[in-house]
């Protein structure tokens, strides 16, 4: 990359951090998209100024990136990343026009989310396990077992985010209004309603951490059982994991925490939530993402359908 290409980068990365208060997460992967670009058009065309960056050489690197076995989703992500860079030029008065007005995104098949059977949300929530035949429980009776229950707990009641659920704090309870406030994507909070039964395992939970650990990391709600320093995202992907495969709670293949918010937002729908509550509940900027879920709702009223009709 030429300094000129990677000094107007460098400034944009900066206003997507500072002014967009986009996460560390996506800044990097706009930064690797850009780098990726900008290393290839240096490559095949030579050094390159941003005014002569045309779409002819952005198909030309979505395409390697296609024959390279990319996914559509995953090319459709880097050309977000463009447009987005572009847009950021021309509003700094360095383009124009854009490039992006020439490149059509490639077409994604849509996934139906998967999502966790309400038996199996039920084994959990009983703390029974379906399957074992050395514990009748599936949680431990102790402080590590009461911290999984109530991460898998919070996740299904409320349908956060992994990030969301670590940086959970205390004084977000509110046992008054019964909700938890939650600060999602873009530093946005959002209330989320919650039943009596979570607060009271909120309530003994942080007893009993306090009367089981010497250290506590202050403000965090959730911490680490031996520790009690505040979660980390790969020992709660793991526990999560490591439960939905021991006791078979699901079948699906993908068994993260993700799922879990999958299921909170199928289960709402399945049992007539409206759309518009759903995205509330989930934090989503957009209907459209929420839309998918309705997708499931189908599918299960055409099994129901098949199953019931005469004429089926």
């Amino acid at each position: 990359m030429n300094e000129a290409l990677q000094s107007i980068s460098e400034r944009f990365l900066s206003y997507i951090a500072l002014e967009k208060r986009y996460s560390a997460h996506t800044a990097t992967a706009y930064r690797n998209d850009l780098l990726q670009l900008f290393d290839y058009i240096t490559i095949h065309y030579g050094e390159t100024s941003v005014e002569d960056i045309s779409h002819v050489m952005i198909r030309s690197w979505l395409a390697q990136l296609m024959e390279d076995a990319i996914t559509a989703r995953s090319v459709n992500r880097k050309i977000s990343t463009l447009k987005s860079f572009f847009k950021y030029c021309i509003r700094q008065g360095m383009l124009k026009q854009s490039p992006m007005t020439k490149v059509i995104a490639p077409k994604v098949r849509k996934r139906l989310p998967g999502y966790i059977e309400e038996k199996g949300m039920r084994a959990l929530e009983d703390n029974v396990s379906p399957v074992s035949v050395t514990s009748l429980h599936i949680f431990s009776d102790d402080l590590e077992g009461h911290t999984h229950q109530l991460i898998f707990e919070i996740f299904y009641q409320t349908g956060i985010r992994l990030s969301e659920l670590i940086g959970l704090e205390e004084f977000k309870v509110d046992k008054g209004n019964q909700t938890i406030k939650v600060l999602g994507k873009g530093n946005k909070e959002r209330i989320i309603p919650v039943s009596e039964r979570l607060l009271q395992q909120i309530a003994a939970y942080m007893d009993e951490k306090r009367g089981a650990l010497e250290y506590i990391e202050p403000l965090v709600l959730l911490v680490h059982p031996v520790t009690g320093k505040k979660l980390y995202p790969k020992y709660v992907y793991l526990m999560v994991r490591k439960y939905l495969t021991e006791h078979q709670i699901t079948t699906l293949k993908k068994k993260s925490p993700h799922v879990l918010r999958h299921t909170f937002a199928t289960h709402l729908t399945n049992n007539g939530a409206k759309l518009n509550a759903v995205k509330e509940l989930l934090g989503h900027a957009n209907l459209s993402a929420t839309q998918v879920y309705t997708h499931n709702s189908i599918e299960k009223l055409k099994k129901v359908y098949n199953q019931a009709h005469p004429k089926a």
